[in-house]
């Protein structure tokens, strides 16, 4: 993702805005100047200066770039919980933006880690129900993308595929659902399709806003309807079952969440996280300046 200067005119007043916390996606980092490095100045420029946060998983780029691939998810929330706990400029609370699988690992740090409060969470391309398929892999070689495929495939919930592959923590195959649910060691916990931990659901409804961003011409998530939270019917890989008729809805208590009109569906023409800055400007930033 690139996007250009802002100019002074179009600078808000920053007010009571609150720092924002961005995590990336798959086969990014923290700080590249042409994705979330720009993405964090161009927040900056907009809130007049607000504090903004992009997650560096590691001491370093490099293991923050591997953090992606290697790390296992509840390993990464449980290092960001104690990272943001540390951070006085977090402590009333802040917005978060997640990137691609971001997205999902920031909906688990506001299930599991409430303090400090996360407010509204835009969730930009973000895999709530899982994948179940992998046609293109943002930044590897064609060769380590078969194989990383081929895993997924074949192999997905073998206990050290689990450990070692963070794709396949949220590779949900609808063939196999008992397998899945019982096999995924994150995203069938997070959904709780397990069992139900009440606290997932009372931590997601702290939330003011949850702002879920689907790509309409995604060619990476499959499905893309995953981005807002719904899935294949079980059984099968070509029906998609609305959200409202999913157990999901419930057990996670987004059917309270819509109640209270704090979920939020947005849709983008364009492939993943294919956003320009003026739609970014108009859609996002005013989310981001909304008071708390």
């Amino acid at each position: 993702m690139t996007f250009g200067q802002a100019s002074e005119e179009d600078v808000e007043s920053s007010g009571n805005v609150l720092p924002v916390v961005l995590w990336h996606g798959m086969g990014d980092t923290c700080c590249f100047p042409f994705s979330l490095g720009s993405i964090k100045k161009l927040i900056e420029t907009h809130t007049n200066g607000t504090y903004v946060r992009s997650l560096e998983i590691g001491a370093n780029i490099v293991l923050d770039y591997e953090s992606g691939f290697f790390i296992h998810p509840n390993k990464q929330v449980d290092y960001v919980c104690k990272q943001l706990a540390q951070d006085e400029k977090l402590t009333n609370g802040y917005n978060a933006i997640g990137f691609s699988q971001g997205g999902q690992f920031l909906r688990a740090l506001a299930q599991r880690c409430p303090m400090p409060p996360m407010r509204t969470l835009i969730s930009l391309g973000g895999q709530h129900q899982g994948i179940f398929g992998l046609p293109k892999c943002p930044t590897l070689k064609a060769k380590s993308c078969e194989y990383l495929s081929e895993l997924l495939n074949y192999a997905a919930y073998e206990d050290w595929v689990q450990e070692g592959l963070v794709q396949s923590t949220y590779w949900h195959d609808p063939l196999h659902e008992n397998t899945y649910r019982l096999k995924s060691s994150f995203l069938a916990d997070i959904n709780n399709e397990l069992y139900i931990n009440e606290r997932y659901a009372e931590n997601l409804n702290k939330l003011k806003k949850l702002v879920l961003v689907k790509f309409l011409n995604d060619t990476i998530v499959q499905p893309k309807e995953s981005q807002w939270f719904e899935f294949y019917e079980p059984g099968q890989d070509q029906h998609i079952l609305p959200l409202n008729q999913s157990k999901v809805y419930k057990n996670l208590g987004l059917d309270l969440m819509h109640e209270r009109k704090r979920l939020q569906f947005l849709s983008v023409e364009g492939d993943h996280l294919a956003i320009s800055t003026s739609w970014f400007l108009k859609h996002l930033v005013p989310l981001l300046l909304e008071a708390h």
